[in-house]
């Protein structure tokens, strides 16, 4: 296998990450920190990182994702930090905004008759990936998290019974490790990944 040489991220130990084959350098430098400074994002700041999501590919293009977000400081803000677990409230109270991504179950053909969709969590998976780069490309970072209760928040956000809540996503400025808690502080590296070759096989299926 060939390497490409460590990646040139700015904070907390971005440089230790090595590919296993040459990729473009964003896909090694985006991580996921909890650390964020107290800058504030604007709406179109955070409308810029969902239009990236807005292009994910989706099966017969039933783009089942949907978003909800709140800017911190505004009148949804308490709500949407209060359905966190404890540990994600610590550090995502320094966020500039919280987005919930959210899944269609059902796939509505053009006569108006709806199915169920097999792939609606995979799709927006997949836009949650576009929306992670593109926040990372503009400057910003971003750190999905699945520690919440989800029925609170579907009754928060009047969510119906249709659509899957699949995370909720801490946007924000990057900031130094020391604003957060000392318990988290170690933790706050880019995660390593294991090899390609045990996540791939050729053929039939041989990993575990």
């Amino acid at each position: 296998m060939s390497s490409i040489p460590p990646t040139q991220g700015v904070l907390a130990g971005a440089r230790s990450r090595r590919a296993d084959f040459p990729v473009a350098v964003q896909f090694i430098d985006r991580w996921s920190p909890r650390a964020f400074t107290d800058e504030a994002m604007t709406e179109a700041d955070v409308l810029g990182v969902l239009e990236a999501a807005r292009w994910a590919p989706s099966a017969s293009n039933a783009q089942p994702w949907r978003f909800c977000y709140a800017l911190r400081g505004d009148a949804h803000w308490g709500g949407y930090l209060g359905v966190l677990n404890d540990t994600n409230q610590r550090w995502a109270k320094r966020a500039a905004a919280l987005v919930v991504v959210l899944s269609s179950r059902y796939i509505v053909a053009p006569s108006g008759e709806a199915s169920v969709s097999r792939t609606h969590s995979f799709d927006a998976g997949c836009a949650w990936g576009f929306m992670a780069l593109q926040a990372h490309l503009s400057g910003w970072a971003a750190h999905a998290m699945a520690g919440f209760d989800a029925e609170r928040l579907r009754a928060l956000l009047g969510v119906p019974l249709a659509f899957n809540i699949e995370a909720v996503v801490a946007l924000g400025r990057q900031g130094t490790v020391d604003l957060l808690p000392m318990a988290l502080q170690p933790r706050e590296l880019p995660s390593q990944r294991r090899p390609l070759a045990d996540s791939v096989s050729a053929g039939r299926f041989s990993g575990a």
